[in-house]
C-alpha cells in the first residue's frame, strides 16, 4: 500500500497538538478584516483567536474567501513529488466553493502525475464536525487503512456527523442572511436564542428558538440525547466563540448524561466566526442522523 497524507483546511477548528498527534496536514483558510488579508493559521501567529473576538465585539467584520487553485497546487504537489498519494477532506460545498475547487486543481494534477492516487472527499461538515471527521480519518489510517477505505468511511458517516450549534448575537447570522433585520432585533430584545444545525446537503439550517443562554446550551445536550449512537465509544467535540465557560458547561452535562470516552474543546477559528459571531457554542458527535 502507497503511503498517503490526509489534507484538510483550517474550518476544522482543530488545535495544533491534535494535528501534530494525528499526523495531517492543514491549509489555512484566508480572510481580511480592516482592509488586511490575515490567514487561519491552527497555531494563530497571524492574529490570536481572542484578538479576532476582540475585534468583532468592537463592531468590526470579516470578509471570507475561499481556497484557491494555486494554493491547492502548492500544497499537493510536495506530496505528490514526494512519491505520497494523498485525500483532501473539504469543507462543506453547501457553505464554501472550496470543495469544486479542490477537485478541479486535482484534475489538473492527475495528469501531470498519473501514477499517484489524489482523492477529494466532501465532508459537508464545518468547524469541528468537520475536525471530527478528520479525527476519525486518522485514526483509521493509523489503524492500516487504505486511502480508499478512509474515503468511503468519510462518504459513508458525514451524514452521521451531528452538528448542533446557538448563537449568543443574532446580528452576525443577520449580516449572513441566515436571520431577517426584525428577526434579529426582536430576538434580541426578547432573549431569543436560536439553535441551527449543519443538515445533509452541508446547509446551515435554523432549527429552533429558545428563550435564554442557558436554555439554548441545554438544548445542544437535548438534541444529542435524542440520535447518539453508543456514546460511551465516542470521542465528542465541542467548539466556541470566545465562552470557554459555557463550552465547559456543555460539557459537564454531556460527561454526566452521556459517559463518552473524552470531550475535546477549541476555539471556533476566524473564517467560522466571521459568520457565527462571538459566544457561538457547537457541539459535534456521530449519530444516527444530522438531526
Amino acid at each position: 500500500m502507497n503511503p498517503y497524507k490526509i489534507i484538510t483546511d483550517s474550518n476544522t477548528d482543530l488545535s495544533p497538538e491534535l494535528i501534530e498527534q494525528l499526523g495531517v496536514y492543514v491549509i489555512p483558510m484566508t480572510f481580511t478584516m480592516g482592509n488586511k488579508l490575515y490567514r487561519n493559521y491552527p497555531d494563530e501567529r497571524d492574529i490570536s483567536n481572542k484578538e479576532f473576538y476582540r475585534l468583532l465585539r468592537e463592531g468590526q467584520s470579516a470578509k471570507t474567501d475561499q481556497i484557491n487553485s494555486v494554493t491547492f497546487q502548492e500544497t499537493f504537489e510536495p506530496f505528490l513529488k514526494e512519491g505520497m498519494d494523498l485525500i483532501y477532506l473539504a469543507f462543506s460545498s453547501g457553505l464554501s466553493g472550496t470543495y469544486n475547487g479542490a477537485r478541479l486543481t486535482v484534475e489538473e494534477l492527475k495528469s501531470k502525475y498519473p501514477g499517484r492516487k489524489i482523492l477529494v472527499v466532501d465532508t459537508l461538515a464545518a468547524s469541528m464536525g468537520e475536525g471530527l471527521l478528520v479525527y476519525h480519518a486518522a485514526q483509521l489510517q493509523k489503524q492500516g487503512a487504505a486511502i480508499e477505505e478512509v474515503a468511503k468511511w468519510v462518504e459513508e458517516n458525514r451524514n452521521r456527523m451531528a452538528h448542533w450549534f446557538t448563537v449568543d448575537d443574532l446580528n452576525h447570522l443577520k449580516r449572513g442572511g441566515r436571520v431577517s433585520g426584525a428577526a434579529a432585533l426582536f430576538g434580541t430584545m426578547l432573549g431569543i436564542k436560536p439553535v441551527l444545525h449543519v443538515d445533509d446537503e452541508g446547509l446551515l439550517i435554523p432549527m429552533e428558538k429558545v428563550r435564554g443562554r442557558r436554555q439554548s446550551l441545554d438544548a445542544l445536550v437535548k438534541h444529542m440525547a435524542a440520535t447518539v449512537e453508543n456514546p460511551q465509544d465516542q470521542v465528542v467535540f465541542i467548539s466556541h466563540g470566545d465562552c470557554l465557560e459555557d463550552a465547559g458547561y456543555v460539557a459537564q452535562q454531556v460527561r454526566e448524561k452521556f459517559q463518552v470516552q473524552d470531550i475535546v474543546i477549541n476555539y471556533i477559528g476566524p473564517v467560522i466566526g466571521s459568520h457565527s459571531g462571538p459566544g457561538t457554542v457547537a457541539l459535534f458527535f456521530l449519530g444516527k442522523s444530522k438531526n
